[in-house]
């Protein structure tokens, strides 16, 4: 795991008495010309802790929790164990505006236009039923949703031997949780969950999971119309002061799928699609090597302003 930076990070939290801190799934938007929010934190977990408890709790998904503590143990990280939180982001490279959601980082960023932002995690399409890369709007909101299970799930649970029934109504057993949005691409949907565990996974039949509480504050502030952004960027670029930072995730296709391209062929060529970073940063290709095969998915120092 990358430290130089992260450590420092993490010792003025510790220092400050954060590592048991309360997260919340709101940030400040950044200063203009900064494109980082958040900050990484630490947890000491305690002997029932899993992360899939601390995700919960702090708004972090499984696969980022696994990703930035990759020597300790999921299901039991130890009782005083103290696990990173990594609860600092580069905001995507698009329009701040309405929902963006980054298949490849399994995260969902709100921009309120009272100028706030909110990030959640998010579970998405599995194999076979890859959440979609494309751009639409939130045409309907429902509160404690029916769900009437599609043909080609019915077809799935049977021949696996667990059928379902045609209709599950409102209710703790409905896998759609306490509330959906549906979106302009037919049969894609955001919604809650009543499982415990998938959320920040490749889980879903192709829509969007999210933690209950999540999914009632978004739907709470989100009105029908607003613009949604499916998209899929393992790596993210981003300037705070004269700092360049590189954040890295483990690449999906564009069908959501695990991806075997050549990984720091796909960061060379986000470097040199950004003429702000060409013609303005010094970057220490050896730290981008190490960031790239960490993949943290925590933001690091690549380079420095000219």
């Amino acid at each position: 795991m990358l430290v130089r930076g992260l450590g420092l990070c993490l010792a003025a939290c510790a220092a400050l008495g954060l590592q048991s801190a309360v997260m919340a799934a709101q940030w400040p938007m950044p200063a203009p010309g900064n494109d980082l929010v958040g900050e990484v934190q630490l947890y000491r977990a305690a002997y029932e802790d899993t992360f899939a408890d601390i995700g919960k709790a702090k708004h972090l998904g499984y696969l980022e929790m696994v990703a930035a503590n990759p020597f300790i143990d999921a299901w039991l990280p130890g009782e005083g164990r103290e696990v990173v939180l990594p609860t600092r982001y580069i905001l995507p490279d698009v329009e701040r505006t309405g929902i963006v959601m980054n298949l490849a980082e399994y995260r969902l960023y709100f921009y309120n236009k009272d100028g706030s932002l909110y990030t959640y995690p998010i579970g998405i399409g599995r194999e076979g039923w890859s959440s979609p890369v494309n751009s639409t709007t939130i045409v309907m909101k429902t509160p404690n949703p029916g769900w009437t299970p599609p043909q080609s799930i019915l077809k799935e649970h049977a021949e696996a031997g667990d059928p379902l029934p045609s209709y599950v109504p409102p209710g703790p057993d409905n896998p759609l949780g306490p509330y959906k949005m549906t979106l302009g691409l037919p049969g894609y949907l955001i919604h809650g969950s009543n499982k415990k565990f998938g959320i920040g996974m490749r889980v879903s039949h192709g829509c969007f999971r999210m933690l209950n509480p999540n999914v009632l504050e978004l739907a709470d502030m989100v009105p029908v119309g607003t613009r949604v952004r499916i998209i899929n960027e393992p790596y993210k670029l981003g300037w705070e002061g004269d700092n360049l930072y590189l954040e890295a995730h483990t690449p999906l296709d564009d069908h959501g799928e695990p991806s075997v391209v050549d990984k720091h062929q796909l960061v060379l060529e986000l470097i040199r699609s950004r003429s702000d970073v060409t013609d303005n940063a010094r970057i220490d290709w050896n730290r981008v090597r190490e960031v790239v095969g960490a993949a943290t998915g925590i933001p690091e120092v690549i380079g420095t302003r000219l």
